[in-house]
């Protein structure tokens, strides 16, 4: 009878650890994070859940004669929010997998 304690108690904390999941999942959607390009020339906001929500671009970058420019500071600008986007991401989750031996690189 005693495992079927330990059972329950281990399936206890895992329904709070899934709470506190679920609630830092939340809050990474309403994060913020800014990437930037050429000097802030170009800057692109994502949310902690990858969305683009806003991009910035300055006037003074835009030479109808140099598009392809204009597009290399876009997608690098919003690599970089991504990248950050994914660095919350891990450290944020990652302090629910510490210490987990999941198969298969889960989460």
């Amino acid at each position: 009878m005693r495992g079927m304690g330990n059972m329950q108690n281990m399936m206890k904390q895992m329904q709070k650890m899934q709470k506190k999941m679920a609630e830092a999942q939340e809050e990474l959607g309403e994060k913020k994070i800014e990437g930037t390009a050429g000097g802030g020339m170009v800057t692109v906001v994502v949310t902690g859940h990858k969305e683009i929500i806003d991009v910035t671009i300055k006037p003074e970058v835009v030479d109808p004669d140099d598009i392809e420019m204009l597009q290399d500071l876009v997608l690098a600008a919003t690599n970089d929010a991504l990248k950050k986007a994914d660095e919350l991401t891990n450290s944020t989750m990652g302090q629910f997998t510490k210490g987990l031996n999941l198969p298969g690189g889960m989460m």
